[in-house]
């Protein structure tokens, strides 16, 4: 038996009665967002600039949520924070391209994502994206658990802002890169991988399949997270807190599939596009 094997089933057998109980917890996590700041114009400021730009986007960049879950479900949310003076984000459109509560159930498959859009609720329903995760024989310690390493390929929903960068210009295109004239849409100079590569920290002492957002799947509470430019850190684990929560899946909202959410954002931004050309074309006259 391998060691990876041995320190899985050794800390199975040692939680096989706490974790056998009606049990429930809750894991908090800090996700933060690193974006290459040179890629959108960062060479031609400097460091000071660089930091009172992501001081003034940290609402955006840099969130706390909370995993409530059990063996089957669970419900990652947003911890409510009042938020400081400047840090507005990017407003109305920040909020819509930043997760609702996310709701998964591992028995049935089932993903709920509650989403505000432009003042309209959406239910966001789909299926949990099954990540082929391949283990490694690498471990380390966050706070008193012991973690193992994993590591995936992800799909990237083309609306993950989390992912989103700025195009490399062609090289046609490079001597009019600085002209904002040329751009002809408010995503024309934006894109977002197809896929990216992803690193889990999981932990066998508390073994359950769950994890946040979106992630899932691993023989333990996935505790560290790190996928492209954002990085998600559990800070505090809670196990059968004394008032227990009621896990259920949100259903205020207009349900919808994803597919047919990212088209509805995409006829938003048309919409928007066509509004703030015709304001253009009024001032010129």
């Amino acid at each position: 038996m391998t060691l990876k094997r041995t320190i899985v089933f050794t800390f199975l057998i040692c939680n096989l009665f706490v974790f056998s109980q009606d049990f429930q917890g809750k894991a908090y996590y800090v996700s933060k967002t690193n974006p290459d700041m040179d890629s959108w114009g960062g060479r031609q400021m400097s460091e000071v600039q660089k930091k009172q730009i992501m001081e003034r986007m940290r609402s955006m960049f840099e969130k706390t949520y909370i995993l409530t879950f059990d063996k089957s479900v669970s419900i990652y949310k947003e911890e409510e924070v009042l938020e400081a003076p400047g840090q507005g984000g990017f407003g109305m459109w920040g909020s819509s391209f930043s997760a609702g509560p996310q709701y998964k159930n591992i028995k049935t498959k089932e993903f709920i994502q509650d989403q505000e859009f432009f003042g309209r609720q959406f239910l966001i329903t789909d299926s949990l994206q099954q990540l082929e995760w391949k283990f490694g024989s690498e471990t380390k310690q966050i706070g008193q658990y012991l973690c193992m390493k994993a590591t995936a390929t992800k799909t990237v929903d083309e609306f993950d802002w989390r992912s989103m960068r700025r195009k490399k210009p062609k090289k046609e295109d490079k001597k009019s890169e600085t002209d904002s004239t040329k751009t002809t849409s408010v995503t024309a100079d934006i894109e977002v991988p197809k896929t990216i590569e992803v690193t889990a920290w999981y932990t066998p002492q508390i073994p359950v399949n769950q994890g946040p957002g979106e992630f899932w799947g691993l023989p333990g509470l996935i505790l560290e997270v790190n996928a492209d430019q954002t990085t998600i850190l559990c800070s505090k684990i809670v196990i059968n807190p004394e008032q227990k929560s009621i896990i259920s899946a949100p259903e205020k909202g207009r349900v919808i599939s994803r597919k047919e959410y990212n088209a509805t954002v995409k006829q938003k931004m048309k919409e928007m596009r066509e509004m703030y050309r015709g304001r253009g074309n009024s001032k010129r006259k």
